[in-house]
């Protein structure tokens, strides 16, 4: 029976889903009000609309997902997002050179290398070339490619693991694995 929801197009989906539950809760209230001034204290008929709503839910919860799934996967494919975090490295060259400074400044390991005479401005060039490096690399074609590759196969693995039903056998997630005693430590984190 869910195949053929399948086959509809994503406002079609919406409208049966929208129309489903409209109708429902109206037929719900009016029989309920009836029934309410008959004298009933819980009308089953609310119990009946409730559980009926739920299963049209349920019915129409899967393909609703991979309808939604399938127009994001066609939106996420016009992006350019690696241009977009190079625009952004560009917005906010002033600001990250400074942040660099002063958290290679604040780095315990770092101690030595600042007695070093002219630390400043090899901090500062460091920044500079990385910056311009990785502003670069983001401009690249290839790294668009890549990321596009990324997002479609991520998306598609999505996609398949929700038509096939793989994440309702899962349960709950299992925790993160502790972080480990010798790893770098964010100090704003800590505070």
């Amino acid at each position: 029976m869910s195949q053929w929801l399948e086959q509809l197009s994503t406002l079609q989906v919406l409208g049966l889903v929208a129309g489903v539950l409209l109708g429902g809760s109206v037929l719900a209230a009016l029989l309920g009000a009836v029934l309410v001034r008959l004298g009933m204290k819980r009308p089953w008929v609310l119990q009946r609309a409730s559980r009926l709503a739920y299963r049209v839910l349920e019915l129409v919860k899967r393909p609703l997902t991979i309808v939604v799934l399938d127009e994001v996967a066609a939106v996420m494919r016009t992006g350019r997002y690696t241009q977009n975090i190079s625009d952004a490295l560009l917005e906010n060259h002033d600001e990250l050179k400074a942040l660099v400074a002063e958290k290679v400044a604040a780095d315990p390991n770092a101690r030595l290398v600042r007695k070093v005479p002219g630390y400043d401005t090899v901090v500062s060039e460091v920044t500079e070339t990385v910056l311009r490096v990785v502003v670069d690399m983001l401009s690249d074609p290839r790294m668009d490619e890549l990321v596009a590759d990324l997002l479609r196969n991520n998306l598609d693995q999505i996609t398949d693991a929700v038509r096939k039903r793989d994440h309702e056998a899962l349960g709950e997630p299992a925790p993160p694995d502790p972080v480990p005693a010798d790893a770098p430590v964010d100090r704003a984190r800590r505070e």
